[in-house]
């Protein structure tokens, strides 16, 4: 069946309206498309910082911070910007940072990691775990409760994410309480029936998933877990996770084993498919129902992971 069908009817129309984009000979474009319109809110501070990255370079962070006094013990999420490991900045997700502020009552750190293919792996990771380090050292700065401090991101965010919660476990690093990556890009190998099934040029397909993976892994040898997380032998020990995919995502089916070893692994996760959801559906078509709901349900899980019910906002999707 043609792809454009079997979309869900409330994302069809912005599916023709989205920019067809190809890697690796698109890059340059890509990063230098607009990013979205910001709706500020007056309860959320928003401010860059320098800290060190993992190369000894200096390395921004952007932090979204409740302003309603700051409470001792309050809750954290390292957030990661998603991009295919090779585009992307933290003020794209400028929205969706601050309702996660807003609404689970965190601070929210973002850092400007390194990208491929000037710096492929595990350079972006590294960058992501001295970010992780980094909000451990300054919780007494920012009243932080080390004990809740979450990691998430989507798409290549989501592949971080899943690496960092990988890596921590295994350096015995900083705990992390929840993690949530979003429709992860988990999977180099690229063979899995969604990999080949999704081809459509205005989306994440085949094509650019293939040139992406090339470049963030360079010319190495193996490729780690670390790098591809879905190679981990062990899941077990990783913390409660989060995730959710779009039917019509190329990330469907490894999202979905991933789940499947999570839950096999004893790891409490809970897991949602969007019938007709393309990949990053939610914030192609922002006002659609089910990107609505989608939003919600992701955002309601982060703020029950890290202590509380969740409370609806103005800058709560709708």
């Amino acid at each position: 069946m043609e792809f454009a069908k079997r979309v869900h009817p409330e994302l069809r129309e912005v599916l023709q309206q989205l920019p067809v984009f190809r890697l690796p000979d698109d890059l340059e474009k890509a990063r230098n498309n607009p990013q979205p319109p910001f709706n500020k809110s007056d309860r959320v501070s928003i401010r860059d910082c320098v800290i060190r990255g993992a190369a000894g370079q200096d390395m921004m962070i952007r932090i979204y911070e409740p302003a309603d006094g700051r409470d001792a013990g309050r809750p954290a999420l390292l957030w990661i910007h998603g991009g295919g490991y090779v585009m992307g900045h933290p003020g794209y997700d400028d929205n969706l940072c601050q309702t996660f502020a807003e609404s689970a009552g965190c601070i929210v750190f973002s850092p400007d990691y390194r990208l491929a293919p000037e710096h492929p792996f595990p350079a972006g990771l590294e960058d992501c775990y001295s970010a992780l380090v980094w909000i451990h050292e300054s919780a007494e700065q920012f009243g932080i409760d080390k004990s809740r401090v979450a990691i998430g991101g989507a798409s290549a965010g989501g592949g971080l994410t899943a690496a960092l919660a990988l890596l921590a476990r295994d350096r015995g690093g900083p705990p992390v309480c929840f993690q949530m990556p979003l429709y992860p890009m988990i999977d180099d190998r690229n063979v899995s029936p969604s990999s080949h099934e999704i081809t459509h040029p205005a989306v994440w397909n085949r094509q650019n998933n293939l040139a992406a993976w090339a470049m963030y892994l360079g010319n190495a040898a193996e490729v780690s877990p670390y790098a591809a997380p879905i190679r981990a032998e062990n899941l077990a020990g990783l913390p409660p996770t989060y995730t959710c995919v779009g039917q019509l995502d190329p990330f469907r089916d490894e999202t979905i084993e991933y789940v499947m070893r999570l839950a096999q692994a004893g790891v409490d996760v809970e897991f949602h498919l969007y019938p007709g959801g393309y990949h990053a559906f939610e914030h192609a078509a922002p006002d659609a129902d089910i990107s609505i709901r989608t939003k919600r349900e992701y955002v309601r899980a982060l703020a029950e992971a890290l202590g509380g019910k969740g409370r609806e906002t103005t800058m709560m999707p709708k």
